[in-house]
Order: C-alpha cells, then structure tokens, then sequence
C-alpha cells in the first residue's frame, strides 16, 4: 500500500508538471503571433554597407539593438546574382524567380503575394520608398507583371491592389502616361485619397480610407540633394494610419537608394543613404518595444558595389569606400529580427524563406 501512495503522488507530480509545460508551451505560441509585421529593405546593402553606420557619424547604429541576426543567399531562379525584382519577389511571394520578374513565377504566372493574403486575413498593408513605387522592390509587394522596366503597368494595377498606405515618387507613371491614361479616377473609386504635394497628415485619418503620397516624378532626392526626414515621417505616418486597423498590418518600409550609391561607386552617397535607413530602424524598433506584438525584420535583397571598407593610403585609423564592381555582388545578406518569432530568423536560409517564416508566425496563410 506505501508503494501504491508513493506511485500515485509521482504519478501526480508527473501530470502537474506536464500540464505546466503544456501552459508554457501553449503561452509561448500565443506570445510568438506576431499581431503586425515590418519589413525594412535596404535595397543593395551588405554587410559593408551596414558596417559604415558604425564608423561614421556621431549616433550609434540601430543595427546595435539587434540580438536575433542570420543571413540569406540570395540567388535568383535564373541567375547567381538576383536584381531587385527576382529579391522581392522572393520576400514578397515566396518563390524563386527570373531577374526582372515582378510577383511573377519563372513561367511568367502571377503568384500570390504577402500583402493579398495579408488583406485576405482583414490586416492593413502599405509600402514605403525612397524611389518610385513602381520601382522593383515596393512593386513586387503588389503587382505581377514579367518585366520590372513595364513602370506603367505596374502603375496600373496599384489603384485596384490590396496596399492601403503608400509614399514615394512616380507620379509621372500615374499622372503623365505615355498612354495619356490618368490614373486619379481609378484612386477615387478604389478609395484613396493620393497626395502629390506634399506628406502632410491627414486632419483625421480615417480607416475607412486609403492613402498615397507621389512627392516626385520619378524618384525623391538623394539625402545630400535635401530629401531630410521623408522615410522617417512616411513610415510615422504609415505605423499611425496602418495601426489603427483592429487585426493588424504589414508594413514594407525601403531604403532605395543605398543600392544607386553602389552602382554609382559614390561611397559618400551610400554612407548618408544607410545613415538615413539606420534612423528609421531606430524609430521602428522604439515603435515595436512600446507595441509589444510587432515584427520587425530588417535585411537587403543583395549588395550592391562589391563595398569594402579599405583603409586609405595604409591609415588604419582611417576608412574609405572602396568597390569590386558597378553591378550586384552574390554576398551573403544579414537578417536582423525582433519582436514576436524573432529567434526563427537566425540561420543561415534561402532568401525566399523570409516570406515563409512570416506566413508561418502570423498564419496570414490559413
């Protein structure tokens, strides 16, 4: 009979203690649904690019804040090297694709995008950049045409898409067709209220509305030309407005022309672009601390100038930029994650598999 007790108290034990592991298991998946996503792409940038932010200027990098880090290859269907179209595809649909493909499969099909399921699952969408929308990174996130340089097309389709907020340039793309077509009806009829002045607030955003900024014709100024606070007071407004909505949002947020710095082997444009990218992270993390239920990812589609930092004339104690290239380079991309899920996006993956891994926490896909 003592035998029998003891068992029957262990027995006990051994239930209560796997029925609080259950509660914490069951806790930490409840913990790890991400209610709202940000994805920051800095267009071009590796890992050199990211290291500048370090050693010039007077602030601490945000990249600093980030403990949860991994990298992606970043390798398109058809090429070693991606361009912009076939890495954001891969972040915005999930596939591997051909170079210039917008939302599009390598047999040039139309596949379903983060931003559509998104909606699907009554979560708010937006895109902000630095370049035209219709430039390949924020056009992958809500069209599907076979070529990235169809800028009219892509234009088309944005009026009638799921994206709720979005600011950059290209009005002419919109407004000053080669086919004459103006698009403002179709933004009226679809319910946005677009903006070609400036990126002023609102009186009372109304989440029964939508919202566009088109503040250039084809793309903004470079930071040294005086473009100041336009990411950062486009993504306020963005995280103010998309907030609102009740189920949640998703928010891709790009530094654009980090990427044009490179091509242009200018490593002075590139250092102001990341420094201006590195504020807005900042400002994004602050946003996802006090929230408390956001993910914030922020990593690149590919680098951009084979960037070194070099010391100049065998200074050590002086850097300068220094380029393997005009074009894309096939370096491996840091992922930097907080929030919700953020210890998913450690490793060493597929640059596709970002989309799959957000798909996955949120289950936008169910």
């Amino acid at each position: 009979m003592k035998h029998y007790k003891i068992a029957v108290i262990l027995l006990n034990i051994a239930i209560l203690i796997l029925a609080c592991k259950a509660k914490e298991t069951e806790k930490k998946e409840i913990v790890e649904k991400p209610k709202n996503v940000i994805l920051l792409i800095g267009d071009g940038m590796g890992l050199s690019q990211i290291s500048s932010s370090f050693y010039f200027g007077n602030k601490t990098s945000s990249f600093e804040r980030f403990k949860q880090i991994g990298f992606i290859k970043t390798s398109s269907q058809s090429d070693l090297i991606t361009d912009s179209a076939a890495g954001a595809t891969a972040f915005s649909a999930g596939v591997k694709t051909y170079n210039g493909a917008i939302g599009v499969d390598q047999d040039t099909l139309a596949v379903p995008l983060i931003t559509d399921k998104a909606s699907k699952n009554q979560v708010a969408t937006g895109v902000i950049s630095t370049s035209s929308v219709t430039h390949a990174t924020p056009a992958s996130f809500f069209a599907h045409v076979k070529r990235r340089s169809m800028e009219e097309a892509i234009a088309a389709q944005l009026p009638e898409s799921p994206i709720d907020f979005f600011a950059g340039a290209g009005n002419d793309f919109f407004f000053k067709r080669k086919d004459s077509a103006d698009l403002s009806t179709a933004f009226s009829e679809n319910g946005f209220v677009v903006d070609t002045v400036s990126l002023n607030k609102p009186q009372n955003l109304d989440v029964n509305k939508k919202y566009g900024f088109l503040l250039a014709p084809k793309s903004m100024p470079k930071m040294s030309e005086g473009r100041g606070d336009f990411l950062s007071q486009a993504t306020h407004l963005g995280l103010d407005y998309l907030s609102k909505n009740k189920a949640g949002f998703f928010l891709m947020v790009e530094g654009s022309q980090i990427d044009w710095g490179g091509h242009a082997n200018d490593s002075d444009y590139i250092v102001e672009e990341v420094k201006d990218f590195s504020k807005v992270i900042g400002e994004v993390l602050d946003f996802a601390e006090k929230d408390g239920n956001t993910l914030v990812v922020v990593t690149a589609d590919h680098e951009t100038g084979g960037y070194t930092l070099a010391s100049e004339n065998g200074n050590y104690n002086k850097i300068k930029g220094s380029f393997s290239t005009g074009g894309h380079s096939a370096t491996l991309i840091p992922v930097f994650a907080y929030g919700p899920g953020a210890e998913n996006f450690q490793g060493i993956y597929e640059n596709n598999a970002i989309y799959h891994k957000i798909i996955d926490l949120t289950q936008w896909g169910d």
